[in-house]
This record gives structure tokens, sequence and C-alpha cells, in this order.
């Protein structure tokens, strides 16, 4: 057999992150329809993803998110996509590059997609690598200072989303302690 020249692989994987991205987007611009909702698993050790030190140390080589009923913020890149979620009553921002991306699922369709992550013909630009990387040294510093030096995020140091972020359809604030959901990719697979 030859040698596949032009990876098909890659350039397949590449198109299913853009379905992701265009999917987000709309999502992004007129709100989830139905019951459509999303898992998204993402490598948190890729080049480009942020994530505080806390979910960090909680999520060491993937997390999976759920955008479905409080999430907020949601903005889509041409490289990442950012989103607001609670996490045990403290909101996050998170930045993730599709080309982190290692599952999308849409439950109430049974649709999904599996990636094999740092695999695409797509480089993510030094510009957005540099800033991930001050940001998370800004966070670290304040986190330290905050905390005394111990690195640990309180809750009453987290500021609530903003309230006109609420009248946004996709972006719905998180109402009581909302807790983010973080659930393996697994619990969706097929057993055989």
């Amino acid at each position: 057999m030859s040698e596949d020249l032009l990876r098909y692989d890659i350039l397949i994987q590449d198109a299913l992150r853009g379905a992701v991205k265009k999917i987000l987007a709309e999502v992004g611009r007129t709100g989830l329809p139905g019951e459509h909702h999303f898992y998204i698993a993402f490598d948190t050790n890729a080049p480009g993803v942020r994530i505080s030190q806390r979910l960090k140390e909680r999520y060491p080589q993937e997390m999976t998110i759920v955008l479905q009923h409080q999430f907020w913020d949601l903005a889509i890149g041409e490289h990442a996509f950012e989103v607001g979620l609670s996490f045990g009553g403290v909101p996050e921002k998170l930045l993730v590059p599709f080309s982190a991306i290692k599952g999308f699922f849409d439950p109430s369709v049974q649709f999904a997609l599996e990636f094999d992550p740092g695999k695409t013909a797509e480089e993510l630009p030094e510009e957005l690598l540099e800033a991930v990387e001050e940001l998370a040294k800004a966070e670290q510093e304040q986190s330290e200072t905050a905390t005394g030096g111990t690195g640990d995020v309180k809750e009453a140091d987290a500021s609530p989303p903003e309230k006109d972020d609420a009248e946004k359809p996709a972006a719905k604030a998180p109402e009581g302690d909302g807790g983010g959901e973080v659930v393996s990719l697994d619990a969706f697979r097929k057993k055989t």
C-alpha cells in the first residue's frame, strides 16, 4: 500500500473541528435550540488551553464540560472558544483551542465526534500562545497574593458574571450553586 502523503486523517479532523466551531458559533449567536446541549472533552495540557490553577490541579489531563443551562460569555475565535462556567459555585473562564478538543457529544440527538488532540494541520498563532501564558502567570501571581501564597482559590475571591451577561440568549448566568458538571467521555461510549 502506498504512503498517504496528503494526510487525509489530519484533513478530516480539521474539517470536523471546523464543524464544531460552526456549531458553537451558531449557539453563541442564537442560543441552544430545543433540547440540544453539548459535552466537550479537551486535553488540559494542550498548547493554548487556559483554565484556572484550581481546575488544572483537579483535572491534570482531561476535562469534560457541559454546555447546557448555565454558561455565559460563549465567544468563538478563529482558533479557540471561550466560555464562562461555574464549578462548585465559583465562576471560571475557560479558553479552549479547537485543536485541544478530544470529543464533542450532543446527547439530545446522539451525535458524537472523537478527535486525536494535537493531530491538526492548523498551528496556533504565537500571539495566542504568548497571551495565554501571560494570563496564566498573572492569574497565578494574583492567586498567590490573594491567598497568601498557598495557590488555593477562595470562593470569595471569584467575581460573579456581570448582570447584562444574563440577557444574552446563549449566556445564562449561574443560578445558586449551579455547579459545573464534569463527566468522563467514556460514559457515552458504546460498550462492545
